[in-house]
């Protein structure tokens, strides 16, 4: 199963583009900030994610406020040609 639920500000939005299909698409950059038990020790955790959106979806983020806080849900995938990860975002809530 590839299901990734990560909670984690926007700090960089790319412009709204569109895909050859005609598809809206937004390129993202997420940072996550958490303290996770790991072999039984406290341990501070820090990631940056580059992040996609496609369609519908990629419109509601483009509206999001840089440093505001989501939980977002979607999967992992490698661009064609690259060794990298990108996480797809599927969908998004706010963190109350």
């Amino acid at each position: 199963m590839n299901l990734v639920v990560l909670s984690a500000c926007v700090v960089e939005a790319s412009a709204v583009r569109y895909t050859p299909a005609g598809l809206p698409a937004i390129d993202l950059r997420l940072e996550h900030a958490s303290d996770i038990q790991e072999a039984g020790q406290k341990r501070q955790v820090k990631a940056t994610v580059k992040t996609v959106a496609l369609g519908s979806l990629a419109e509601r983020l483009a509206q999001l406020p840089l440093g505001s806080l989501w939980q977002f849900s979607g999967f992992l995938a490698s661009p064609r040609n690259s060794k990298n990860v990108v996480f797809h975002i599927q969908d998004f809530q706010q963190i109350s």
